[in-house]
């Protein structure tokens, strides 16, 4: 089959598209054709040298995926050979074909293409996971989105909206920010201009925010205590903005406050099931009823993903980039 193989980490020119060994179903997964893969940040930071991939996973980049199952390793049940599904990888995305553990493997949603579908399992697996079952988000809470137009944000705004709190934004541009609006946004803050701490207290009457859900990492933590409430939770989800910072821990004490680190990739099979399951119950009908919607800004071929990649890291999307197989 072929496959994305990273070459020597760097920019997009190192992702080459070569002939591999074709993967096998083992026990309890299940052999995907792929049809489309979502570009992820991971895949980026694998790009560049800067994400070791896990124990045991494959080595090509793409952590989601959309396809119809070919094949069904021992002692798995509950799906056929032929259903379109979407998948949740430690990697191997990038590809023809991928195996998966089938605990992390959902129907198409409803109503759904599969090409449109591989923007959907690592995105709303990390925001409920993060949001909800991480940082318990829930009816009238205000939570704030840094980074709101990728995939993830797009994503967490309609989620955030969708149970009933309260989204707030940063993006970089008034084009961003009216995208986010379109979403649900309910406070839009223009990082390039306002003090975000400030334009926290003013839209909550000096409550605070909640949640917050950061990509930024460094630069931004002890700003984003600053705009905490009390007993707020800031769930890190990205290092954007570097990986060391100092932070003021009687101002946490003080406040109740949780800063919660997480990542999705490395989580043993055991928890991606669970989060998957939570992902069907609880997105998949939303996404069905079309109370949220994935937001896909463009696809290339996966012979192109250095394209893919370029574009990427240019800054210029809003939502999910694909690759198609």
């Amino acid at each position: 089959m072929k496959a994305i193989v990273i070459g020597t980490p760097g920019g997009p020119e190192a992702l080459e598209l070569q002939d591999v060994p074709a993967p096998e179903a083992g026990p309890g997964e299940v052999l995907i054709d792929v049809i489309a893969a979502g570009l992820n940040r991971a895949d980026v930071m694998q790009r560049q040298g800067h994400y070791p991939v896990p124990a045991g996973a494959s080595e090509y980049p793409g952590l989601e995926v959309s396809g119809r199952i070919a094949a069904l390793g021992k002692g798995v049940e509950g799906f056929a050979v032929g259903t379109e599904v979407v998948a949740l990888l430690t990697g191997g995305g990038y590809a023809e074909q991928v195996a998966v553990p089938a605990g992390q493997v959902l129907p198409l949603p409803d109503g759904f293409d599969a090409v449109t579908a591989a923007s959907l399992p690592e995105t709303a697996a990390t925001v409920f996971s993060n949001l909800f079952m991480a940082a318990g988000v829930k009816e009238g809470d205000y939570v704030l989105i840094h980074g709101a137009t990728g995939g993830i944000g797009t994503m967490a705004i309609q989620m955030v909206a969708a149970f009933g709190a309260v989204p707030m934004v940063t993006a970089g541009s008034a084009e961003k920010l009216e995208l986010a609006e379109s979403l649900g946004a309910k406070v839009l803050i223009n990082y390039k201009e306002q003090d975000f701490v400030e334009a926290v207290g003013e839209a909550t009457g000096g409550h605070g925010a909640d949640v917050i859900l950061d990509v930024v990492g460094a630069k931004y933590l002890q700003r984003n205590l600053d705009a905490l409430a009390v007993a707020g939770r800031l769930v890190i989800i990205g290092l954007q903005g570097g990986i060391k910072a100092e932070l003021n821990l009687n101002q946490l004490m003080t406040k109740r406050a949780a800063v919660i680190g997480t990542t999705l990739r490395g989580r043993p099979v055991e928890e991606k099931a669970a989060i998957m399951s939570a992902v069907g119950e609880y997105v998949w009908p939303l996404l069905v009823s079309g109370r949220i919607r994935p937001l896909v800004d463009r696809t290339f071929p996966l012979a192109e993903a250095a394209a893919a990649h370029e574009y990427f890291d240019s800054g210029q999307h809003a939502g999910k980039i694909l690759l198609t197989i």
